[in-house]
């Protein structure tokens, strides 16, 4: 009787551990899920995959799926695109009144 306890025990442990290890896998997919990552499909196959290679592509994706924010994208502020666009329309600025120089002094 008690090797059957032992038994049921076992494959109750091992279960859960199974359970736990694709539960904990599955993170990186569940935070591309909770930001409305644009690859969150891709993050998940991939989370699948590092499953069979033992974890090698993990740590990968978990930083993967953290790269990405709805507010921000992926990791650009509206206020520095905003700067650069900016900073951008400058230096077309300079650019077209050195080449207007440039012509008149031919």
């Amino acid at each position: 009787m008690l090797n059957i306890v032992a038994l049921i025990t076992l494959i109750i442990v091992l279960l859960l551990v199974a359970y736990g290890a694709v539960a904990v896998w599955a993170i990186p997919y569940e935070i591309a899920k909770a930001r409305n990552h644009p690859h969150q499909d891709a993050i998940g196959a991939a989370t699948w995959v590092s499953l069979f290679t033992l974890g090698a592509l993990w740590p990968f994706l978990w930083i993967w799926a953290f790269l990405y924010r709805p507010d921000r994208g992926w990791g650009v502020s509206p206020t520095t695109v905003s700067e650069t666009s900016g900073e951008l329309l400058e230096l077309d600025r300079r650019v077209s009144a050195l080449e207007r120089a440039q012509q008149i002094v031919r």
